[in-house]
């Protein structure tokens, strides 16, 4: 029977949903399922944890080291855990992609990334070519499966879990090259973009940062977070953690409103399991419309004033 160790993402005490989402995928997989938090003060971390369902044990690691999420800090720590564990997991996520390949290399394993079905214990499906087509990966039977979860492509585990916490001491040497400088993070008492249920995204279209007003203005009215295409991001309207796309954040908002984007394929990749899309553009052609479920050609400028207004 499978054994997995899901590496926990937190930042500022609290327990990202990404991790929920692991728990569902490692459910597909079968077998127990452990979580590890690694921070510098993890009880309250492993509380919200443990709530998971599905959830056999949390492993605490509390370390003055972990206090920020450094790769090459973590990674040594992860390694260690590993030990007796079939599979170790993470999201897809800009934590899970910057630690989970150092554990690989480290256990000297192909890690599996952006795992978005489950085939049996070491067989998954994963997408390519930015989503265009889906192919089918195999890790070795012998071996341990290193892997990131593709969070848009599996629902957070629901609470109602009662998991043991249990502390744990890790004898794993530290990076000396290495060091924490600072964290620069946008603060926004929106949603976050990559676990918002509703995301209102804005494109190049808007023109200007200033024009730009009417895309946080909407999302407000809807409870949305705010997101934007990668020529918005380009083109300095927005900061770059706004990206929704290939080379931005992954989501599957249950509603998604793209006004102003044309709909590049490196953007479609990013939204392609939303629920609902709605695309707001004035060119008629745009690939936005092949995907949408509704869309309103126009000028955004006048429509999206009127579409808050109704609201």
């Amino acid at each position: 029977m499978s054994k997995i160790l899901i590496v926990a993402e937190h930042l500022g005490g609290q327990l990202n949903s990404s991790t929920a989402r692991c728990v569902s995928c490692a459910a597909a997989i079968g077998g127990d399922i452990h979580v590890v938090v690694l921070a510098d003060a993890p009880d309250a971390i492993a509380a919200e944890a443990a709530k998971i369902a599905g959830v056999a044990k949390v492993i605490t690691v509390a370390n003055a080291a972990n206090a920020n999420p450094i790769a090459q800090v973590l990674a040594p720590q992860v390694a260690k855990l590993a030990a007796g564990y079939s599979h170790v997991l993470g999201p897809s996520t800009t934590f899970g992609k910057d630690l989970m390949p150092c554990v690989a290399a480290l256990l000297g394993v192909a890690q599996v990334s952006d795992i978005m079905a489950v085939e049996s214990s070491h067989v998954f499906k994963r997408p390519i070519y930015a989503g265009n087509a889906i192919i089918t990966v195999e890790a070795p039977a012998s071996m341990a499966v290193v892997g990131t979860v593709r969070t848009a492509s599996w629902p957070a585990a629901a609470n109602g879990g009662s998991g043991a916490v249990e502390a744990a001491s890790v004898d794993a040497a530290l990076p000396s090259h290495t060091r924490f400088v600072s964290l620069q993070q946008g603060k926004s008492d929106r949603p976050d973009l990559q676990g918002a249920g509703k995301v209102v995204s804005g494109g190049r279209a808007l023109g200007s940062a200033d024009a730009f007003k009417i895309i946080y203005s909407l999302a407000d009215k809807l409870g949305a977070a705010v997101g934007a295409s990668r020529a918005a991001v380009d083109a300095g309207y927005v900061p770059n953690e706004l990206q929704v796309g290939q080379t931005g954040k992954i989501i599957a908002p249950e509603l998604y409103v793209a006004i102003g984007i044309s709909g590049a394929i490196q953007h479609l990749t990013g939204i392609k399991d939303a629920g609902t899309i709605v695309a707001i553009n004035k060119d008629a052609e745009a690939p936005i419309f092949e995907i949408a479920d509704f869309g309103l050609v126009g000028d955004l400028f006048q429509i999206v004033p009127e579409l808050e207004a109704a609201l």
